[in-house]
């Protein structure tokens, strides 16, 4: 087994860069908000799923052991109000969206959890967990359900920085029930609150009396909150502390937040050592989201001719913190890019030596090449530096140019790069002569960002330029620079 090479990323609750240090050597157990499945997932929301999907590869590739679960939300207020509103059981309606979601997955090479948790699964475990937080005083009992008090959660807010002002005095610190309660999952995302992790049936006192959706249980019939949905199925799947937790940048309050008061409160315990949290997806220069209308499927994309795998590509292209604006042009620029890729690599050939002078007269695979080890180390570098993907994808494009790598070696070094990547490149034929697949000649996402440069380059800007020229090469096009300006060129 090769030793670990070190891995560096970005925690939020320190908001720091950390070295990652696992808490049983060689292992690294991972949980990822997953979806809820009242409707289509979003590109936005595929976004942290390609993510989580990275880092897990990421840590495969450098040999450790990998132990992940998602969360199905399969019941909270969205997906019962959905139900009511199409008139089917809730059963019915998210086994629908849920297997939508997982051909979704697929159709983007996201590798499928260890453990895959239906909220509706684990009632069970997030009973005893309320029960517990009952128990230690963390939570108490109203007309309308059970709610975690803030006031009794120690450091409460953490993760989002957030400083909860006392309003009887005036000073900063830990509030009292003047903030309120809160009952519905949609949270107030501006004002801390008491929030409810059990909600109360109306006026039935048992779950056969109730004519939508509610269970048993010691204080009384009724259903999870969604914040306690995710900490009780953590701790069941993965133990009472985890390495890292992922998520998209919205999560971080509440629910993010949420869940660890809920659960350090029960366990004593840590609940996850390293926080990762991706960043929003613009359309317009405006948040995607399905509240506001504006969101896009995986169906959109494909019905304009684009692959998903080139999505894909273009996800990593972007930082994974970083802030991004979703057009059909930049992703068209990426699927000409992916296209340029295949043929390449088609083009090289074998990735093996052949014996040519074989007794038999055949020729003959005699050995596998291994990958350019100079090409792997810089690989590895920027993978391990915070899941750098935008120059771990530059980095594959300088080995497609290396004139001194022979083709079988370029071809053995890709392939070797896609274990993180995840474009399917070993199954290259088939994505190459995808109908789906349009090529441009130079895209104007291309030019854009080359027009870019040369203002960097004008203002004397060279970190800039030299970040804007990694970037265009990414896509699998070369700058130089004229007397006129600039001409593009594929690689």
């Amino acid at each position: 087994m090769k030793s670990v090479r070190p891995i560096t990323l970005n925690n939020t609750l320190s908001g720091k860069k950390e070295l990652f240090v696992p808490l049983k050597k060689g292992k690294v157990t991972m949980y990822n908000c997953g979806p809820t499945v009242y409707d289509f997932a979003h590109i936005g929301n595929f976004r942290t799923y390609i993510m989580s999907d990275t880092i897990r590869r990421v840590f495969e590739y450098e040999g450790l052991k990998m132990k992940q679960a998602m969360n199905i939300t399969d019941v909270d207020d969205k997906t019962i109000r959905r139900s009511l509103e199409e008139g089917v059981t809730l059963e019915t309606l998210t086994a629908k969206y849920e297997k939508l979601f997982w051909e979704d997955m697929e159709s983007l090479n996201i590798l499928k959890p260890h453990k895959i948790l239906g909220a509706r699964d684990h009632v069970k475990d997030m009973i005893k967990m309320i029960s517990v937080l009952l128990k230690k005083g963390i939570a108490y009992k109203t007309a309308d359900g059970i709610y975690v008090s803030i006031d009794k959660v120690k450091n409460y807010g953490v993760l989002a920085r957030l400083k909860i002002a006392n309003t009887d005095s005036g000073t900063t610190g830990q509030a009292n029930h003047e903030h309120g309660r809160i009952a519905n999952d949609e949270y107030d995302k501006e004002n801390p609150r008491d929030f409810a992790i059990w909600k109360f049936s109306a006026n039935k006192d048992s779950a056969e009396e109730d004519e939508t959706v509610a269970w048993n249980a010691p204080f009384g019939c009724g259903r999870p909150g969604w914040h306690i949905e995710c900490s009780a199925m953590s701790i069941k799947a993965l133990g009472k502390t985890i390495d890292i937790h992922t998520g998209a940048t919205d999560l971080i309050f509440p629910h993010h937040t949420n869940e660890i008061a809920q659960s350090e409160s029960a366990t004593g315990k840590t609940f996850v050592n390293y926080w990762i949290h991706g960043g929003f997806m613009n359309v317009e220069d405006e948040k995607m989201s399905k509240s506001k209308g504006n969101f896009l499927k995986l169906a959109d994309l494909v019905a304009e001719q684009i692959s998903p795998i080139a999505f894909r590509y273009w996800v990593l292209t972007s930082h994974y913190r970083s802030q991004v604006n979703f057009s059909f042009d930049a992703v068209r620029a990426a699927q000409t890019a992916l296209l340029k890729l295949c043929e390449e690599i088609i083009r090289w050939g074998e990735e093996e030596k052949i014996d040519t002078k074989a007794k038999t007269g055949k020729l003959k695979r005699i050995a596998k090449i291994a990958p350019d080890e100079t090409y792997k180390k810089e690989f590895e570098t920027a993978i391990t530096d915070d899941f750098n993907m935008p120059q771990a994808v530059a980095t594959m494009w300088k080995v497609t140019k290396d004139p001194a790598l022979s083709p079988a070696e370029k071809k053995t070094t890709i392939l070797d790069f896609d274990k993180v990547l995840g474009l399917r490149l070993a199954d290259i034929s088939t994505i190459s002569t995808s109908p789906i697949l349009k090529k441009e000649e130079i895209p104007l996402e291309v030019t854009v960002l080359a027009e870019a440069r040369l203002a960097a380059r004008l203002a004397k800007d060279w970190p800039k330029a030299d970040a804007l020229r990694a970037e265009i090469e990414s896509r699998g096009f070369s700058v130089k620079d004229t007397e006129q300006g600039f001409t593009i060129e594929e690689l």
